[in-house]
């Protein structure tokens, strides 16, 4: 069995036992927006509010030249704008910030590509899977030490890794013999690996293709088979069925009608698409 399908029972057992646990709240007072008035809410205001990572390639990456963002998910948060009728306001995130963000009403739905996990399906509810990647590792095209993915895992090597991503939790608990590295940005995690002081570090698809056609100096290592492979989906906070279910048709509606892929074509990751 795939680490696909190992993984999404264990995350719908999870997500179902919390929504059930919730109960489903009115509009609170002051403004505020509590679980079952989300998306009247939304429809009132005109405004759909969207947490992103604005450094994720390929997914929803803002220029620092023209502010800009650009990204399979970016794209396909104005197409839910549009479908709901609503301006798209997009709310600046993290992995790590991703729980707080959308659970403490700082969005409506986050979109950015966000890895399918029992940890984070425990507190958060996650439509269908729009998207599925693999680890890739990230070395230097001067490293020696590391030629293959087999070379990982062993006895004086670094491994680094993004706090707050789901790489984090996989490699702590996959390493045996090779030293885990965990670090605040995606930067930092470059800037060990391309200084020597890392060998590798651990990735997803999309962000892979970022250093490869950005550095001249980065190498991909690939699996030689499916490593960790991870569902990415869009997650809302939990109790708040009308509203999750909006998402749900979204995600229907792409998939059916052409967007998802068309979307993720631009961007070169049509390959990693999870079709329905």
């Amino acid at each position: 069995m795939s680490a696909r399908s190992n993984l999404r029972p264990a995350v719908l057992m999870a997500m179902l036992a919390l929504t059930l646990s919730l109960p489903v709240q009115a509009q609170g007072s002051g403004g505020g927006t509590t679980a079952g008035s989300r998306l009247q809410h939304i429809q009132t205001s005109k405004k759909l509010r969207v947490c992103i990572w604005p450094d994720y390639y390929g997914i929803s990456l803002r220029s620092p030249r023209t502010q800009q963002l650009a990204g399979v998910d970016a794209d396909l948060a104005l197409e839910f704008g549009k479908d709901l009728g609503v301006a798209v306001e997009f709310i600046d995130s993290s992995f790590a910030r991703l729980v707080g963000d959308v659970t403490g009403n700082q969005c409506d739905v986050a979109m950015f590509a966000v890895g399918v996990t029992p940890q984070r399906a425990e507190k958060l509810m996650f439509a269908r899977p729009t998207l599925a990647s693999d680890i890739y590792a990230i070395t230097t095209r001067s490293n020696r030490r590391i030629k293959a993915w087999d070379d990982i895992d062993k006895p004086g090597v670094v491994v680094a890794v993004m706090k707050g991503t789901l790489h984090e939790p996989v490699m702590r608990a996959r390493l045996k013999a090779a030293t885990l590295l965990v670090v605040d940005t995606p930067m930092a995690r470059e800037q060990e690996v391309e200084s020597g002081r890392a060998d590798v570090f651990m990735t997803d698809f999309p962000y892979s293709r970022r250093m490869l056609e950005t550095t001249d100096w980065a190498r991909l290592v690939a699996p030689t088979s499916t490593y960790h492979l991870t569902e990415y989906a869009y997650a809302v906070a939990p109790g708040d069925m009308p509203w999750f279910n909006r998402v749900e048709q979204f995600v229907r509606d792409i998939k059916r009608d052409g967007r998802l892929l068309r979307a993720a074509s631009r961007y070169r990751l049509e390959s990693i698409v999870v079709p329905n």
